[in-house]
């Protein structure tokens, strides 16, 4: 029975359509001057895209989100509100446009799409458990004055910081932190990975802080004792970073043997410099005590030799 439940349930599925729709905005944001276009693009997958209705929302900070536009590929609606927005879809790629952007159109922008979520029933093959809306992530506009410009060089700058050994010792466990620096705009993205893995880790966020016209944020991350032979990365998603920043840390017992070795020939490299200026200081004492020695017998010479000179004249008078 439970196999012809799941056959019954594959062919539903089978006839809807991946019923696994997804959703995603790509880009985290876009710096725009006054006067200028932008395009945000939503990408949309899991449903037939004919037909498909992308809701587009805007969200001004602190105010609740308003839906400014949507339509199908043939048509859209709600345009009116602002003559200045157009979509438009290509392949699964659906677009906000906004043209000649003013300072008002500062916001974050999401698209959105109804999705039909499908069970199984014992009374028919396919019944329907509702509609919910799924949103994207969301792509922030930001507008900036004319005369100011923030190029590709403001990227996040990185400083890592590795665990110290009392950490070690004390708590069994280390902390990679990872200081980001210098960049605009505020809107980034960081999370951590294994370096050669694929599942997100747990990891902590600082606020992004302002400093003079650029950003800075603190990202850290906790490693156990039993992933400390593990190399990490942090990886940094921001508007001026062509592919996804990774910053790579590596493990925390290798580097901590390294370290260990480190100061060990530091000791060693220590202790043989100090024989060696034991040996030197030395050297040129037994050299000071010479020259002294020399003095004194040169002086000594001298006097036996006048005494002998006085002496002869003496006799000889």
């Amino acid at each position: 029975m439970l196999l012809l439940c799941q056959v019954t349930l594959a062919a539903c599925l089978w006839t809807y359509g991946d019923t696994k729709m997804r959703i995603s905005q790509d880009q985290l944001s876009f710096i725009r001057r006054p006067n200028r276009t932008v395009h945000i693009s939503c990408k949309l997958s899991g449903v037939p895209l004919e037909n498909a209705i992308v809701h587009w929302y805007q969200q001004k900070n602190g105010e609740p989100l308003r839906r400014i536009l949507y339509g199908s590929t043939k048509n859209s609606k709600d345009n009116k509100l602002n003559p200045r927005l157009e979509a438009y879809r290509k392949g699964g790629t659906f677009n906000l446009i906004i043209n000649n952007v003013v300072k008002s159109d500062e916001a974050i922008y999401y698209c959105a799409c109804w999705d039909l979520t499908m069970s199984q029933s014992h009374k028919g093959p396919c019944v329907s458990s509702g509609w919910i809306k799924i949103f994207a992530e969301g792509t922030q506009l930001v507008v900036i004055p004319s005369d100011r410009s923030y190029g590709p060089g403001y990227y996040p700058k990185p400083t890592i910081f590795q665990p110290s050994a009392a950490e070690i010792s004390l708590h069994k466990a280390g902390t990679h932190i990872c200081l980001l620096e210098k960049f605009f705009p505020d809107v980034i993205k960081v999370y951590w990975k294994e370096k050669n893995g694929n599942t997100v880790l747990e990891s902590q966020q600082g606020n992004t802080m302002k400093t003079d016209d650029t950003y800075m944020k603190f990202s850290w991350l906790t490693v156990s004792e039993e992933s400390m032979n593990k190399e990490h990365k942090c990886i940094v998603k921001h508007e001026h970073n062509k592919v996804d920043q990774e910053i790579l840390f590596p493990a925390i017992k290798k580097e901590a043997a390294t370290n260990h070795i480190r100061e060990v020939y530091l000791e060693d490299k220590s202790d043989m410099l100090q024989l060696q200026l034991i040996n030197t200081s030395a050297y040129y004492t037994y050299l000071l005590l010479l020259l002294k020695s020399l003095a004194y017998f040169a002086v000594i010479s001298f006097c036996l030799v006048r005494r002998t000179a006085a002496c002869g004249h003496g006799k000889s008078s």
